[in-house]
């Protein structure tokens, strides 16, 4: 289906030429005047507006203003030949989605069409996924309509009501800890037993023992009393070890015998106390690189790995940007106590664009930044984290390179043969395309870069 363009020009040269240049990839209707383009407006959903500065009496400023009030506004490029810095940044104060000089260039417009057409596809996309913001788009705390994520949603409804281990292997960022919660929640222990998380990478070899065996009282300097470890803790329940990459040999051989055995025995004392735990396992490292490496144990690797779950990358699951950036957005609007806001066409484009080395966790992170800088009630460009906006700028249309004196002779020499084609066909522009031995695209593009020279004769045709 084609989209919907509203050409908003008082010369009639100009509408002509853009509606016959553009009506192949789009549907084009034209107004010469803000009153004609409000009843169209009015009258059907338009994808994308294109008008003048001046129609008349009335400003383009204010027909964007109306456009823009619509329950569905159109994206909106301005074009004017009275243009300057201060018109372009009034226009982008409006909400313009770009803004163009006159005389024209056909290959800038319709490069700057195709990226407002994508724009405004995602925009439909952020809303539709706004609305769509139910626990169907996702599972417990994670959000994700992806394939990958659908597939991983399932897959932990089939793990969780099991008492199996584990290993959840995903970059740093990606929602490891969210999926074993997931886990546990879905699974009978959730009403038996607490979820007990322990950062492996967080505690030295020293301390590791006893944070998770615990001790008895002068089983060491410092131990002034009895302590439960974390397995104690998570008996009938879940325990969590995250970044199992980092912990030190001599706590995985312990480890390994409390999968074997059921029980764990407190440092200082040689009494097993039998345990009901489920263990899960997370890494953003390469277990298995680090088995051929020696520097993990491949028997105790066999164990954690009993069932697998790999987490991709945000950067390879784009889809879902659009609707976990909404619902950190949702979130992080009430937990700053700021009215809800939205995302602009340009941010979403950026947030799209970028990598996320630091996946879901750095995506919030930037949605937190913008929540908190943003003083209007759209998130803009300037809103957002600077090396997220710096990474993401987008090209600007190309609008060619400067032409010398050799240059503008040839451009019109040109223009004159064009206008005499036109004229010996009598206004055919197919006929005078062929007699020029020109495509006829490229008969608009010299008609639409100098519309007042074609003007007298595009009125009379």
């Amino acid at each position: 289906m084609k989209p919907v363009l509203l050409i908003v020009d008082d010369e009639r040269s100009t509408r002509k030429v853009l509606s016959e240049a553009l009506e192949d990839g789009y549907e084009v209707y034209t107004a010469g005047d803000g009153k004609t383009a409000r009843a169209l407006l009015a009258s059907q959903p338009v994808d994308i507006m294109l008008t003048d500065l001046r129609l008349g009496g009335e400003s383009g400023m204010e027909l964007i203003d109306h456009a823009l009030a619509l329950d569905t506004p159109p994206t909106c490029i301005m074009m004017t030949a009275y243009g300057s810095q201060d018109t372009a940044a009034e226009a982008k104060k409006h909400g313009a989605y770009y803004f163009l000089t006159k005389p024209l260039n056909l290959d800038e417009v319709e490069l700057l069409l195709r990226q407002a057409a994508h724009t405004r596809t995602l925009e439909t996309r952020n809303r539709e996924l706004t609305e769509k913001l139910q626990p169907m788009s996702g599972l417990g705390a994670m959000l994700g309509e992806s394939a990958s994520m659908r597939s991983i949603f399932e897959r932990i409804k089939q793990v969780a009501p099991t008492n199996a281990t584990v290993l959840i292997e995903g970059e740093t960022g990606t929602g490891k800890e969210l999926v074993a919660r997931a886990l546990h929640t879905l699974s009978p222990r959730a009403e038996k037993g607490k979820f007990v998380a322990v950062n492996c990478a967080a505690l030295s070899p020293q301390l590791m023992e006893s944070e998770l065996f615990g001790h008895e009282r002068g089983s060491f300097t410092g131990a002034v009393q009895r302590r439960i470890g974390r397995f104690e803790e998570a008996d009938g329940g879940t325990l969590f070890l995250d970044e199992i990459g980092e912990m030190d040999m001599a706590t995985q051989v312990k480890l390994l015998r409390v999968l074997a055995e059921r029980s764990i025995e407190r440092v200082g004392s040689n009494d097993p106390i039998a345990v009901d735990v489920r263990i899960i396992a997370a890494t953003n490292r390469d277990l298995g690189r680090m088995v051929r490496e020696g520097s993990f144990r491949q028997d105790l690797y066999q164990r954690l790995n009993v069932v697998g779950i790999a987490l991709p990358p945000l950067r390879e699951r784009a889809d879902d940007i659009v609707l976990m950036a909404n619902a950190f957005l949702q979130q992080l609007c009430a937990e700053n106590h700021k009215p809800l806001m939205k995302l602009s066409r340009p941010t979403l484009e950026c947030l799209r664009r970028y990598n996320w080395p630091g996946n879901v966790r750095q995506l919030r992170t930037a949605i937190e930044h913008a929540v908190v800088m943003c003083d209007s009630a759209s998130i803009s460009m300037r809103d957002m984290p600077e090396y997220l906006v710096q990474q993401t700028a987008p090209e600007a249309p190309a609008v060619g390179d400067e032409e010398g004196v050799g240059s503008l002779l040839l451009k019109d020499v040109v223009r004159r043969a064009v206008l005499r084609a036109l004229r010996l066909s009598k206004g055919n522009q197919t006929a005078a395309a062929k007699m020029l031995g020109i495509h006829r695209r490229t008969l608009y593009r010299h008609m639409l870069e100098s519309p007042q020279f074609f003007s007298e004769f595009l009125e009379q045709s």
